[in-house]
């Protein structure tokens, strides 16, 4: 039986990197030494449950194998570590389905806009058809995926203005978001007026009001104490976001049949342990974030799908992609475009 973490030892994973408690001492030095690193604060469930992913290969290896994590973009930017990942300067990245796809912009396909009705249809289409495809393409641009990848969950939309309950509420928003088509294109389709804003700058600009609202994680507005500037959550599960976990092709390649499973096997085990991780979560950032003063409603999906359709959004996005890959999502969706 997996052993799940609650809150309290999610939080302290950042003690853990100290790594004398977790990692086994071996008499020789390891025969591989790889670094993997992650865009995430230390404390953050992929973290945690890395680290007992790279304890695991260790000890099953007899140290032959020893990979060292490096979070919260210790080794540069995302874009960065990504070059450095294809380079062969890190051997291993866990990185954004979504900000894989300047390298392989079919892998934002995961994010089209209220595609999935919950995280187990997400993790059934990444677990099935869709994860296969996306890997075979992550794949011909040189890189390695694990099998299994890891979820950050749905994002949702806070405002300081009032809640949203209809994609009218949408009209003229003023709404952050990222640097990316696939965000923008989607606030458009709604009538907002989305504003593309580094994340540093967030709390700033809804503080001071250059924008009203914006959407992530509920893990990020508690982190970023976001709730002291927004006062409404709409739970609106309009985009779902997951983590691979990205490998050099040749790093991989020069560990033998039985180690590359060993290492396979335990990144995929971890992953699960992190999926319940991050559902447990989320149910316990809802009720602390009330008692902090955000006020949470939910929505009915089927007139924001019917705004996307009308607007041309998912016809948009099914030329870019392509019909296999429109066609593999539709399988767990059901019908968009």
């Amino acid at each position: 039986m997996r052993h799940q973490l609650n809150r309290r030892q999610i939080l302290s994973g950042s003690a853990a990197l100290a790594g004398t408690v977790l990692l086994p001492r071996f008499a020789h030095a390891a025969e591989f030494e790889f670094k993997i690193a992650s865009d995430t604060p230390a404390s953050h469930p992929c973290n945690v449950r890395t680290l007992e992913a790279v304890a695991r290969i260790k000890e099953e290896t007899s140290g032959r194998v020893d990979i060292k994590l490096f979070p919260n973009n210790q080794l540069g930017g995302g874009p960065d570590m990504l070059n450095q990942l294809r380079s062969g300067a890190l051997d291993f990245f866990m990185y954004s389905t979504q900000l894989v796809a300047p390298l392989v912009p079919g892998a934002a396909l995961p994010g089209v806009g209220f595609a999935f009705k919950d995280t187990a249809t997400a993790l059934a289409a990444m677990d099935g058809d869709v994860g296969a495809h996306l890997r075979k393409q992550i794949e011909k641009a040189g890189l390695i995926t694990m099998p299994k990848v890891w979820t950050s969950g749905f994002r949702q939309v806070t405002s300081s203005t009032g809640p949203i309950r209809t994609p009218a509420d949408f009209d003229n928003f003023k709404i952050r978001v990222p640097a990316s088509p696939m965000w923008v294109s989607l606030f458009k389709s709604f009538g907002a007026s989305p504003t593309a804003i580094n994340f540093a700058e967030l709390y700033t600009s809804l503080q001071t009001k250059v924008v009203n609202g914006q959407e992530n994680p509920l893990v990020i507005l508690d982190t970023n104490r976001l709730y002291e500037v927004q006062q409404y959550c709409t739970l609106t599960n309009h985009m779902w976001d997951g983590y691979w976990v990205l490998g050099n092709r040749k790093s991989f390649a020069r560990l033998a049949p039985d180690l590359q499973a060993i290492v396979s096997k335990n990144f995929d085990r971890s992953a699960l342990d992190q999926r319940t991780d991050m559902a447990n979560q989320d149910a316990s950032l809802r009720q602390s974030l009330t008692t902090k003063g955000l006020k949470f409603n939910e929505i009915d999906v089927a007139p924001f799908r019917a705004k996307l359709k009308q607007a041309g959004y998912y016809a948009e996005w099914k030329e870019k992609f392509g019909a296999e890959a429109w066609t593999l999502l539709e399988k767990y969706a059901g019908q968009l475009s």
